[in-house]
């Protein structure tokens, strides 16, 4: 159903589609990229069987119900959501229940996105400020074997980087079922001796939910550019707001007996508001010898957030609704250098760099009904301070013979203070964190890896400084993976990876507080499939598979209780995409398998199957209509599911149970596209 919300944004949509502005192609390699939308090869590029770069060509066929699923690009990776559209994403990636973006670091235009020591939980992810059709190029890797990653990248890291120039000039109006409207502006004339690409977003969306989320976004990119990729500079600022509903995750017993349809809320008063705010600048010297990269940035992040996991558990008159505020400023200077030597019959590179980063955030917790504060749990000041330093020496050996070695250093520092008290405590960690790549091959065109390395994930300042049992500032990850990719049959890439990760503290999701604590130390062992096949110019077809065996270990594990809740234990996607003339297409089919919701293995989520697709007609030269359709079958799976306690207004007493958030129903989307 299309509401008057998504109407209200349609004048706005249409208005983008007539306006015209000066626009630039731009430079060679990128109007490649965009005709040809083949893979392009990692052979003799990437130092592992899971690490890859997409293009901006095969970003843009994509099918996405939300901003962050642009990141479900990376094999193995699944993006959902357990509550409203404004709030940060859920993620499952090698056995892991990543839940708002913990040990996957992610970086928008070499931004973190992670934000550390959140009110909601550690590495809060929140990506709904990203513009897709900005997206260049996303590199990816899984597992801790790059120096140059640290924080979060344990399960994989994930960067974006946006286009400095467009092909032309693109607007585009969307309606669709469920209140959904968008609006999109993005041009990038030329200015001032350089480029200046500007984008402007608005939309909104209520989702299938009885209350509805009324999301509402305005965002906005602003980016000034002089040269080319790897000699020039970029000056950027970003401007993101969103506000919406929330119906969180409910309990399965309410659905069963009837009490609560499964797009109910029981607090309708849950939601949030967010805004970021950021500049940052880039600048890039190529040589035949050196290379040099200097990116620095400030970010201001802002998140009121309410929710009620628990009910009418701990309040019966009340309720259990909490806030978790937070307010914080990021900056940091990224720097690298390398050094290419030639000549010596052995091609070696050196490269070292710097990475700061401060938080100066203002956080806390707040018991409150219908959004109106109650009492103050914890207010805190926390200053997050970091230095990592790294260098890498990448060799090729000989035609069959390449090593990537590397080595980081990390210093952190944590200082709490207390709003309400006026006391403050503090504590420090580092870490060092080595690596190794070897890269055999290729032969009959395939590569064989043998990757290790350690890295770490940092946790919350709050808990580094209980007096009481305090958690690890910086908590180790070992990792051990062999693979091998091949393009030996004509047409088709295929990369087969197994892998062991040991990691001395779990970060585990907590349902009362709604964040995530340290926890046991644990191992994942894992196979990963990927493959992609282009037998025509206009068809590819992707398959992607992968299993992850996820067990709590050490000490206070009791035998046969040592799963780890929420972990997946297979996820598996499968894509065609048809490129033909006027017509193109895609149909996605995407499984996320069952997992274990209690250490003990007897309470299990059942596996869930969606597909999505997409079919798009050029009217015209520069005119495309789409209808994009998703979960196309009406499955009524489960997003998230969680097994906890809690109590409804009219139970006697608490009761375990499971408790999910639904998957969307279907719902259609119409999409007019006019680019010049």
């Amino acid at each position: 159903m299309i509401t008057h919300s998504a109407l209200r944004l349609t004048p706005i949509a249409l208005s983008f589609l007539l306006c015209h502005a000066a626009a630039r192609a731009d430079d060679l390699v990128l109007q490649r990229v965009l005709i040809d939308g083949s893979r392009a090869s990692q052979l003799g590029i990437a130092d592992s069987a899971n690490a890859g770069s997409i293009n901006q060509k095969q970003l843009d066929m994509r099918t996405m119900y939300r901003p962050g699923e642009l990141l479900e690009a990376v094999p193995g990776l699944i993006v959902t959501q357990h509550s409203g559209e404004g709030k940060a994403n859920q993620f499952f990636l090698r056995g892991f229940n990543l839940d708002h973006g913990t040990d996957l670091r992610t970086t928008v235009d070499d931004m973190p996105v992670n934000q550390r020591s959140h009110a909601h939980g550690q590495g809060w992810t929140d990506l709904n400020f990203l513009i897709p059709e900005l997206a260049a190029r996303m590199d990816y890797r899984k597992g801790p074997y790059s120096a140059r990653d640290g924080d979060f990248a344990s399960a994989g890291a994930a960067a974006v980087t946006y286009a400095n120039r467009l092909a032309q000039t693109t607007s585009s109006a969307s309606i669709g079922q469920n209140g959904f409207a968008r609006a999109l502006l993005a041009a990038s004339p030329e200015a001032g001796g350089g480029n200046l690409l500007y984008a402007v977003e608005a939309m909104h969306n209520d989702g299938p939910f009885t209350r509805p989320d009324d999301y509402r976004k305005l965002n906005a990119v602003l980016r000034f550019s002089q040269g080319y990729a790897n000699n020039g500079f970029t000056l950027s600022a970003m401007a993101y707001r969103a506000s919406w509903n929330a119906t969180d995750q409910i309990p399965q017993r309410a659905v069963d007996d009837g009490s609560l349809g499964r797009f109910d809320a029981i607090d309708d008063s849950d939601g949030g508001q967010a805004r970021r705010y950021s500049l940052s600048g880039v600048w890039r010297r190529t040589g035949a010898d050196q290379a040099s990269k200097v990116n620095a940035y400030v970010i201001r992040n802002q998140l009121d957030l309410y929710s009620n996991f628990r009910y009418f558990l701990n309040d019966p008159v009340n309720g259990d609704q909490f806030s978790q505020p937070d307010r914080r400023v990021t900056s940091g200077v990224d720097a690298t250098h390398t050094w290419h030597g030639h000549g010596t019959g052995i091609n070696a590179d050196v490269t070292v760099g710097l990475q700061l980063q401060n938080d100066n955030i203002f956080n806390g917790l707040y018991n409150t009904r219908r959004r109106e504060r109650l009492s103050t749990t914890r207010e805190d000041h926390v200053v997050e301070s970091s230095l990592g330093l790294f260098a890498e020496h990448q060799v090729r050996w000989s035609d069959k013979l390449r090593s990537r070695a590397g080595l980081r250093a990390d210093s952190y520092r944590f200082d709490v203070r207390d709003s309400g008290s006026g006391g403050a405590a503090r504590a420090r960690d580092n870490q060092l964190s080595p690596s190794l790549n070897l890269i055999f091959g290729p032969w009959a065109q395939t590569e064989w890896y043998i990757n290790a390395g350690h890295g770490f994930h940092s946790n919350d300042a709050r808990g580094t400084v209980e007096r009481i049992a305090p958690a690890p500032g910086l908590a180790r990850t070992r990792a051990l993976e062999v693979g091998v990719r091949s393009e030996l049959v004509p047409k088709l890439q295929s990369a087969l990876s197994l892998y062991r990760l040991d990691m001395a503290s779990e970060l585990v999701y907590v349902g009362d507080a709604g964040n995530t604590e340290a926890g046991p130390a644990s191992r994942r062992t894992g196979i990963e499939l990927s493959n992609y096949y282009k037998p025509f110019k206009w068809l590819s077809l992707d398959l992607d598979l992968a299993f992850a065996k996820a067990r709590a270990r050490g000490a206070g594990v009791v035998a046969g209780a040592d799963r780890i809740a929420g972990a997946v234990e297979g996820v598996g996607q499968f894509a065609l995409t048809v490129d033909q003339g006027p017509w193109s297409g895609a149909l996605r089919l995407r499984y996320v398998g069952a997992r274990a919701l209690i250490e003990d293995n007897s309470v299990r989520a059942s596996g869930s199957t969606t597909m999505n697709g997409r079919i798009g007609y050029r009217l015209a030269k520069g005119l495309l209509l789409e209808i994009e359709g998703f979960n196309l079958s009406n499955r009524r799976d489960a997003a998230i599911a969680y097994y906890y306690e809690s109590r409804l207004s009219n139970e006697p007493a608490a009761r375990a149970d499971v408790h999910f958030h639904p998957i969307e129903a279907r719902s259609l989307r119409l999409t007019l596209v006019k680019k010049w």
